[in-house]
């Protein structure tokens, strides 16, 4: 077995499962964050990736990126650099799974649709339904709701929290609360999922021809890296062009972001994984790289974004949300029996569970059956 550095998560220092679930000798030829990364691997949550979408919506086209080509991409980054810096690869992959569990159909107009939706009702934000997916609405196991997955793997998935929804999270709140930092694993998730996005949303993008590579020009990272292609391959051009830029730009910021962590870890010398946590974030970019993915990050919003065919489409998307939302709050008798809830119980979590599972084109095609007629 890999030898791990002594801030890593281990088997050692893991806070377990919250229910008990079978003697180690039962697992021994998998390790407990490798027994996570399965279970999520075989849920119906992590199935229904294959239909939700980044920025296109899943007709749109066969070749944009989905969840789940989005959650391997990030696993793929996030594992490759765990591995370099002597942290938990397997609670990694897991953790970079997991992360998008919760999201809603149509991507991020989705969730703000239904987060207005569920406006004083405790709102709706997708890390949380993903760790209210993995804890509660799989239903794979006798003995338990959820996954039951080790706490180190829950914590990586809640990436963000508001101090009034961590004060609702037990020990997974404390860390917002007492401003402490999650494990090193799940830092790294963080930035590969960032460094996943910029690029490929860049690539689909440009396979969409809602941004050019004149236009990309002008932002600095982009530029250095497609100058350097063309020089190595003169007269390269089309899609070649495209994956060799950006290739060329994902193993720039992995190797920045390894490089810039190892040195954070040499000069604060964290000596386990509870120092670690005291202190700052160690898993970090470099300031030119950060400053320049910022500039990336400018150009997305304003140029892709923003751009008129995009905004069609989530003006749409954010319509058919509120419209299934107001449909199953005002007659709950229409969901599917599972969702209805008797007595006092919270029907609209349970309304915004429905829909936050949809896939995109379950959502279009749940739509059709409610509004138009001659549907059913």
């Amino acid at each position: 077995m890999r030898e791990l550095a002594p801030y890593a998560v281990s088997a050692a220092n893991s806070r377990g499962r919250r229910h008990p679930d079978g003697e180690p000798s039962q697992h021994s030829h998998r390790s407990e964050f490798q027994r996570d990364r399965d279970r999520i691997v075989h849920s119906t949550a992590f199935r229904r990736l294959e239909y939700k979408t980044q920025v296109f919506v899943n007709h749109e086209g066969d070749l944009f990126r989905t969840r789940l080509t989005h959650s391997l991409e990030v696993a793929q980054i996030a594992r490759g650099t765990a591995r370099a810096l002597q942290l938990d690869e397997d609670l990694a992959e897991a953790i970079s799974l997991a992360h998008d569990l919760g999201h809603t159909p149509f991507g991020h107009a989705g969730q703000e649709a239904l987060n207005e939706c569920m406006r004083g009702h405790g709102g709706f934000e997708h890390n949380l339904q993903s760790l209210r997916t993995v804890d509660l609405l799989e239903e794979r196991y006798a003995a338990f709701d959820g996954l039951n997955l080790c706490f180190e793997t829950r914590e990586g998935i809640v990436k963000h929290c508001s101090l009034d929804n961590a004060r609702h999270l037990g020990e997974l709140g404390e860390r917002f609360l007492n401003r402490t930092q999650p494990s090193l694993e799940a830092q790294i998730c963080n930035l590969a999922d960032e460094i996943a996005y910029n690029n490929h949303d860049v690539d689909d993008g440009l396979r969409a021809g809602l941004i050019t590579i004149e236009q990309l020009e002008d932002v600095r990272l982009f530029a250095r890296h497609v100058a350097d292609v063309r020089r190595v391959h003169v007269g390269l051009g089309g899609r070649r062009l495209i994956h060799e830029t950006i290739r060329r730009l994902i193993n720039t910021l992995v190797c920045d972001l390894i490089e810039t962590t190892a040195s954070n870890l040499a000069r604060h010398g964290p000596r386990t994984l509870a120092e670690a946590r005291l202190g700052p974030p160690l898993v970090a970019f470099s300031a030119e790289s950060f400053e320049e993915q910022k500039q990336l990050k400018r150009f997305l919003r304003t140029q892709l974004y923003q751009h008129y065919q995009v905004l069609r489409m989530a003006s749409k998307a954010r319509r058919i949300v509120g419209d299934l939302f107001a449909a199953f709050a005002g007659e709950p008798r229409l969901l599917p029996p599972q969702y209805q809830v008797a007595g006092d119980g919270d029907q609209l979590r349970r309304v915004a569970d429905y829909i936050a599972g949809m896939t995109d084109r379950y959502a279009i095609k749940e739509h059709r059956r409610l509004f138009a007629v001659g549907e059913g």
